[in-house]
């Protein structure tokens, strides 16, 4: 549960990344310092930023780059790649077409998800079956997000063995069944300064992302180095600002993770305003469990709370598909 943090912290994973080959890797102390680290920002925040992580830092600035690029063409280019639900919700969507809890958001976006082949799911995973759509323009564009998503998908599983060690499982708690081959959501979001949305209407509110908490594992935020806009919720109802770090991903856990861990760690509410006048682009990764996973808390986290269910099971492509049928228009 979210206390009355001031501030988010800086975790060096370093440490840990190190040694995440290494089958005695729980013992050793870097590793044991990051993961007590890993273990009091998840309690005390759910956010927190990771330095020391192993991305390029002219990859994460690149990927900032042609996302603006993408986002300074017109509006008949952009919607080239318009979402549909033919598409499997994947494209782009324009201003406002974004909903979150009933209010349009001020931001457009390209959302993109892991691929899902016809009949790879049964049923369930017939609402996200699709291609993603990339741009033509600017040309380096899909080969650049797909090396992205790679390191990304990379780093967040190495992350994700550092949370697993500090609800006090084995290293591979989230491998297999759970996570082991984890389902990913990437969003390309941009946001308009204060004084202008691209000549687009603009709904008359100036949320850029309303209040809402992620849907999977792990959230890693990669965002303009000079505009402050992302806003996280503390215990007392504060919006503590998220000012972007260089050389740091901003993280942060989702609702499956709160369920996996049976409520010791929250999925804490978070939101964007960007009261600049610059235009703002965010690259959002999500790593999520198996499309198919069956996501309960951990045994060993049904111990640490007194042995209680507090959380159903909930199956991931349900719940994925339950937020993204209702977050468009």
């Amino acid at each position: 549960m979210a206390t009355d943090f001031k501030s988010i912290p800086i975790i060096d994973i370093s440490p840990l990344l190190a040694k995440c080959g290494d089958p005695k890797m729980a013992e050793d102390p870097g590793v044991c310092e990051v993961v007590k680290q890993l273990d009091q920002a998840c309690r005390e925040a759910g956010f927190f930023y990771v330095k020391g992580h192993g991305i390029p830092d002219s990859l994460i600035k690149e990927v900032k780059h042609v996302a603006h690029k993408f986002f300074d063409l017109p509006c008949e280019e952009k919607l080239r790649i318009k979402m549909t639900a033919a598409a499997g919700y994947r494209g782009y969507q324009r201003i406002g077409e974004n909903i979150t809890k009933g209010t349009p958001d001020v931001h457009e976006a390209i959302d993109c998800y892991r691929e899902i082949k016809p009949g790879m799911y049964g049923a369930l995973g017939k609402t996200m079956e699709g291609c993603n759509q990339w741009p033509l323009s600017p040309p380096n564009f899909k080969q650049l997000m797909e090396e992205y998503i790679s390191l990304c998908t990379g780093l967040s599983r190495n992350i994700m063995r550092g949370i697993a060690l500090a609800l006090g499982g084995s290293v591979d708690e989230f491998e297999g069944d759970r996570a082991g081959d984890a389902f990913w959501v990437l969003r390309i979001i941009g946001y308009p300064g204060v004084s202008s949305a691209n000549g687009q209407d603009v709904p008359e509110n100036d949320i850029g992302c309303g209040a809402h908490t992620d849907y999977g594992l792990l959230t890693l935020v990669n965002q303009d180095d000079d505009i402050t806009a992302l806003q996280v919720r503390n215990q007392s109802g504060e919006w503590i600002s998220a000012p972007p770090i260089p050389r740091t991903f901003v993280c942060n856990i989702g609702d499956m993770l709160k369920i996996s861990s049976n409520g010791l760690y929250d999925s804490t509410l978070h939101r964007v305003i960007n009261n600049s006048p610059k235009y703002r682009v965010c690259v959002a990764y999500f790593y999520e469990p198996n499309y198919d996973a069956a996501v309960e808390p951990l045994d060993i986290c049904k111990q640490k709370t007194g042995g209680v269910h507090k959380f159903g099971k909930a199956v991931y492509g349900e719940h994925l598909t339950s937020k993204v049928q209702t977050n468009f228009v």
